[in-house]
Protein backbone atom coordinates (compact mmCIF):
# COMPACT_ATOMS: atom_id res chain seq x y z
CA UNK A 1 0.00 0.00 0.00
CA UNK A 2 1.55 3.04 -0.81
CA UNK A 3 1.82 6.29 0.65
CA UNK A 4 0.72 9.86 -0.62
CA UNK A 5 4.42 10.89 -0.12
CA UNK A 6 5.31 8.40 -2.48
CA UNK A 7 3.93 10.64 -5.46
CA UNK A 8 6.65 12.70 -7.36
CA UNK A 9 4.18 15.45 -8.56
CA UNK A 10 3.76 18.14 -5.78
CA UNK A 11 0.26 19.50 -7.96
CA UNK A 12 -1.13 15.46 -7.82
CA UNK A 13 -0.37 15.02 -4.19
CA UNK A 14 -2.48 18.61 -3.56
CA UNK A 15 -5.36 17.58 -5.81
CA UNK A 16 -5.77 14.07 -3.28
CA UNK A 17 -5.29 15.74 -0.25
CA UNK A 18 -7.34 18.04 -0.62
CA UNK A 19 -10.36 16.98 -2.91
CA UNK A 20 -10.20 12.76 -2.27
CA UNK A 21 -11.67 12.10 0.46
CA UNK A 22 -13.08 8.38 0.10
CA UNK A 23 -10.55 6.40 1.63
CA UNK A 24 -10.95 3.43 -1.41
CA UNK A 25 -10.68 6.21 -4.00
CA UNK A 26 -8.08 8.22 -2.22
CA UNK A 27 -5.35 4.96 -1.93
CA UNK A 28 -6.51 3.45 -5.40
CA UNK A 29 -5.30 6.91 -6.81
CA UNK A 30 -2.54 7.19 -4.48
CA UNK A 31 -1.18 3.65 -5.32
CA UNK A 32 -1.72 4.22 -9.21
CA UNK A 33 0.25 7.81 -9.19
CA UNK A 34 2.89 6.53 -6.78
CA UNK A 35 4.11 3.15 -9.36
CA UNK A 36 3.91 5.97 -12.41
CA UNK A 37 6.58 7.58 -14.16
CA UNK A 38 6.90 11.66 -13.34
CA UNK A 39 5.92 12.45 -16.81
CA UNK A 40 2.88 10.58 -16.51
CA UNK A 41 1.81 12.41 -13.37
CA UNK A 42 3.12 15.63 -15.38
CA UNK A 43 0.37 15.13 -18.12
CA UNK A 44 -2.11 13.88 -15.36
CA UNK A 45 -1.35 17.12 -13.55
CA UNK A 46 -1.71 19.06 -16.72
CA UNK A 47 -5.44 17.48 -17.72
CA UNK A 48 -6.55 18.34 -14.35
CA UNK A 49 -5.98 21.99 -14.76
CA UNK A 50 -7.33 22.02 -18.39
CA UNK A 51 -3.98 22.83 -20.18
CA UNK A 52 -4.30 21.37 -23.59
CA UNK A 53 -1.74 22.74 -25.01
CA UNK A 54 0.48 21.07 -22.58
CA UNK A 55 -0.80 17.73 -22.52
CA UNK A 56 -0.79 17.83 -26.15
CA UNK A 57 3.04 18.51 -25.57
CA UNK A 58 3.57 16.42 -22.86
CA UNK A 59 1.51 13.26 -24.51
CA UNK A 60 3.97 13.63 -27.91
CA UNK A 61 7.44 13.93 -26.12
CA UNK A 62 6.24 10.45 -24.27
CA UNK A 63 5.70 8.85 -27.01
CA UNK A 64 8.53 10.39 -29.03
CA UNK A 65 10.54 8.64 -25.96
CA UNK A 66 9.46 5.48 -26.39
CA UNK A 67 6.42 5.23 -24.00
CA UNK A 68 3.80 3.09 -24.93
CA UNK A 69 0.75 4.30 -25.48
CA UNK A 70 -0.86 2.13 -23.36
CA UNK A 71 0.93 3.22 -20.50
CA UNK A 72 0.66 7.26 -21.52
CA UNK A 73 -3.30 7.20 -21.72
CA UNK A 74 -3.39 4.81 -18.64
CA UNK A 75 -1.10 6.51 -16.33
CA UNK A 76 -1.50 10.02 -17.37
CA UNK A 77 -4.83 10.66 -19.26
CA UNK A 78 -7.07 8.27 -17.54
CA UNK A 79 -5.59 8.85 -14.23
CA UNK A 80 -6.08 12.52 -14.44
CA UNK A 81 -9.59 12.11 -15.36
CA UNK A 82 -10.06 10.15 -12.69
CA UNK A 83 -9.48 13.06 -10.41
CA UNK A 84 -11.40 15.38 -12.49
CA UNK A 85 -14.65 12.93 -12.22
CA UNK A 86 -14.26 13.06 -8.53
CA UNK A 87 -13.92 16.60 -8.40
CA UNK A 88 -17.00 16.85 -10.74
CA UNK A 89 -19.04 14.27 -9.00
CA UNK A 90 -18.16 16.10 -5.49
CA UNK A 91 -18.90 19.79 -6.85
CA UNK A 92 -15.68 20.92 -6.45
CA UNK A 93 -15.60 21.58 -10.37
CA UNK A 94 -18.20 22.65 -12.71
CA UNK A 95 -19.31 22.68 -16.28
CA UNK A 96 -16.71 24.84 -17.66
CA UNK A 97 -13.94 23.27 -15.56
CA UNK A 98 -15.00 19.81 -16.73
CA UNK A 99 -15.21 21.10 -20.59
CA UNK A 100 -11.63 22.38 -20.22
CA UNK A 101 -10.61 18.92 -19.01
CA UNK A 102 -12.08 17.24 -21.36
CA UNK A 103 -10.53 19.27 -24.25
CA UNK A 104 -7.53 18.58 -22.86
CA UNK A 105 -8.74 14.87 -22.43
CA UNK A 106 -8.87 14.51 -26.47
CA UNK A 107 -6.11 16.49 -27.45
CA UNK A 108 -3.90 13.74 -25.60
CA UNK A 109 -5.98 10.88 -27.01
CA UNK A 110 -5.49 12.56 -30.36
CA UNK A 111 -2.34 11.29 -30.48
CA UNK A 112 -2.64 8.18 -28.68
CA UNK A 113 -6.05 6.88 -31.13
CA UNK A 114 -4.18 6.27 -34.06
CA UNK A 115 -1.24 3.89 -32.60
CA UNK A 116 -3.87 1.78 -30.99
CA UNK A 117 -6.31 1.57 -34.09
CA UNK A 118 -2.83 0.62 -35.92
CA UNK A 119 -1.86 -2.12 -33.43
CA UNK A 120 -4.59 -4.17 -34.12
CA UNK A 121 -5.74 -4.03 -30.39
CA UNK A 122 -9.31 -5.40 -30.26
CA UNK A 123 -11.52 -2.59 -28.24
CA UNK A 124 -12.87 -4.43 -25.22
CA UNK A 125 -16.65 -4.37 -26.52
CA UNK A 126 -19.22 -1.80 -28.53
CA UNK A 127 -21.07 0.40 -26.74
CA UNK A 128 -23.85 2.38 -27.77
CA UNK A 129 -24.45 5.42 -25.69
CA UNK A 130 -27.24 8.62 -25.71
CA UNK A 131 -28.78 11.28 -23.64
CA UNK A 132 -32.88 9.86 -24.30
CA UNK A 133 -35.26 11.62 -25.76
CA UNK A 134 -36.60 15.30 -25.11
CA UNK A 135 -33.35 15.68 -23.20
CA UNK A 136 -30.41 17.99 -24.46
CA UNK A 137 -28.00 17.56 -21.90
CA UNK A 138 -24.77 15.61 -22.23
CA UNK A 139 -21.55 16.73 -20.22
CA UNK A 140 -22.18 13.72 -18.13
CA UNK A 141 -22.53 11.38 -20.74
CA UNK A 142 -19.67 13.09 -22.90
CA UNK A 143 -17.74 12.67 -20.06
CA UNK A 144 -18.42 8.89 -19.77
CA UNK A 145 -17.89 8.65 -23.23
CA UNK A 146 -14.38 9.83 -22.95
CA UNK A 147 -13.38 7.57 -19.83
CA UNK A 148 -14.93 4.13 -21.80
CA UNK A 149 -12.77 4.89 -25.17
CA UNK A 150 -9.86 5.78 -22.53
CA UNK A 151 -10.50 2.29 -21.07
CA UNK A 152 -10.71 0.34 -24.26
CA UNK A 153 -14.46 0.08 -25.50
CA UNK A 154 -15.34 1.08 -29.20
CA UNK A 155 -18.19 4.11 -28.35
CA UNK A 156 -21.39 5.27 -30.95
CA UNK A 157 -22.39 8.65 -29.13
CA UNK A 158 -25.58 8.95 -30.67
CA UNK A 159 -26.03 12.89 -28.77
CA UNK A 160 -28.73 13.56 -27.16
CA UNK A 161 -32.52 13.74 -27.18
CA UNK A 162 -32.48 10.05 -28.90
CA UNK A 163 -35.39 8.01 -29.81
CA UNK A 164 -35.96 4.81 -28.86
CA UNK A 165 -36.17 3.47 -32.43
CA UNK A 166 -32.14 5.52 -32.87
CA UNK A 167 -31.12 3.34 -29.81
CA UNK A 168 -32.24 0.24 -32.12
CA UNK A 169 -31.19 1.05 -35.11
CA UNK A 170 -27.70 1.43 -33.55
CA UNK A 171 -27.41 -1.41 -31.60
CA UNK A 172 -28.75 -3.46 -34.58
CA UNK A 173 -26.72 -1.54 -36.83
CA UNK A 174 -23.00 -1.78 -35.12
CA UNK A 175 -24.06 -4.84 -33.46
CA UNK A 176 -23.35 -3.38 -29.82
CA UNK A 177 -23.58 -5.27 -26.41
CA UNK A 178 -23.68 -2.17 -24.13
CA UNK A 179 -25.88 0.33 -24.43
CA UNK A 180 -25.83 3.35 -22.06
CA UNK A 181 -28.60 6.04 -21.44
CA UNK A 182 -28.81 8.82 -19.77
CA UNK A 183 -31.14 11.67 -18.59
CA UNK A 184 -30.69 14.98 -16.18
CA UNK A 185 -34.34 16.07 -16.43
CA UNK A 186 -36.59 13.94 -13.78
CA UNK A 187 -39.06 14.56 -16.55
CA UNK A 188 -37.40 12.70 -19.28
CA UNK A 189 -36.00 9.76 -17.05
CA UNK A 190 -39.38 7.85 -17.85
CA UNK A 191 -38.04 7.55 -21.45
CA UNK A 192 -35.51 5.40 -20.52
CA UNK A 193 -37.70 2.83 -19.91
CA UNK A 194 -39.91 3.37 -22.96
CA UNK A 195 -36.26 2.40 -24.75
CA UNK A 196 -36.21 -0.87 -22.63
CA UNK A 197 -39.79 -1.67 -23.88
CA UNK A 198 -39.12 -0.54 -27.21
CA UNK A 199 -36.30 -3.33 -27.36
CA UNK A 200 -38.07 -5.66 -25.67
CA UNK A 201 -40.81 -5.33 -28.26
CA UNK A 202 -38.34 -5.76 -31.19
CA UNK A 203 -37.45 -8.82 -29.48
CA UNK A 204 -33.66 -7.28 -28.44
CA UNK A 205 -33.72 -7.30 -25.38
CA UNK A 206 -31.74 -10.28 -24.67
CA UNK A 207 -29.45 -9.36 -26.88
CA UNK A 208 -28.16 -6.32 -24.95
CA UNK A 209 -26.98 -4.99 -21.66
CA UNK A 210 -28.50 -1.34 -20.68
CA UNK A 211 -26.56 0.62 -18.63
CA UNK A 212 -28.83 4.35 -17.00
CA UNK A 213 -26.96 7.29 -15.47
CA UNK A 214 -28.12 10.71 -14.67
CA UNK A 215 -28.15 13.52 -11.65
CA UNK A 216 -32.02 12.27 -10.91
CA UNK A 217 -31.30 8.29 -11.58
CA UNK A 218 -30.86 6.06 -8.76
CA UNK A 219 -30.48 2.14 -8.31
CA UNK A 220 -33.85 1.81 -7.36
CA UNK A 221 -35.50 3.74 -10.41
CA UNK A 222 -32.50 1.47 -12.17
CA UNK A 223 -33.85 -1.86 -11.18
CA UNK A 224 -38.08 -0.84 -11.65
CA UNK A 225 -37.38 0.08 -15.31
CA UNK A 226 -35.41 -2.74 -16.03
CA UNK A 227 -32.23 -1.41 -16.58
CA UNK A 228 -29.22 -4.02 -16.09
CA UNK A 229 -26.92 -1.31 -14.26
CA UNK A 230 -27.04 1.93 -13.23
CA UNK A 231 -23.45 4.35 -12.40
CA UNK A 232 -23.69 6.87 -10.49
CA UNK A 233 -20.44 8.75 -12.52
CA UNK A 234 -18.41 8.41 -15.19
CA UNK A 235 -16.07 6.39 -13.22
CA UNK A 236 -18.75 3.95 -12.00
CA UNK A 237 -19.85 3.85 -16.00
CA UNK A 238 -16.57 2.30 -16.89
CA UNK A 239 -16.78 -0.28 -13.58
CA UNK A 240 -20.13 -1.03 -14.55
CA UNK A 241 -19.48 -1.36 -18.38
CA UNK A 242 -16.80 -4.13 -17.52
CA UNK A 243 -18.75 -5.95 -14.83
CA UNK A 244 -21.89 -5.96 -17.57
CA UNK A 245 -19.68 -7.58 -20.21
CA UNK A 246 -17.46 -9.92 -17.89
CA UNK A 247 -14.19 -7.78 -18.80
CA UNK A 248 -11.42 -8.36 -16.64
Amino acid sequence: MAQLNEIHNEFIRQEIEENIERPNERQRLIDNFAKSRPSMQAIAAALIEGEHATVDQLTRAALDEGIEALEVMDDGLIAGMAVVGIKFRENIIFVPEVLACARAMKAGMTHIEPILSASGIDPLGKVVMGTVKGDLHDIGKNLCIMMLRGAGFEVIDLGVDTSPDRFIDAVEEHRATLLGMSALLTTTMPNMGKTIEAFIDADLRDQVKIMVGGAPVTQDFADDMGADGYGKDALACVTLAKHLLAVK
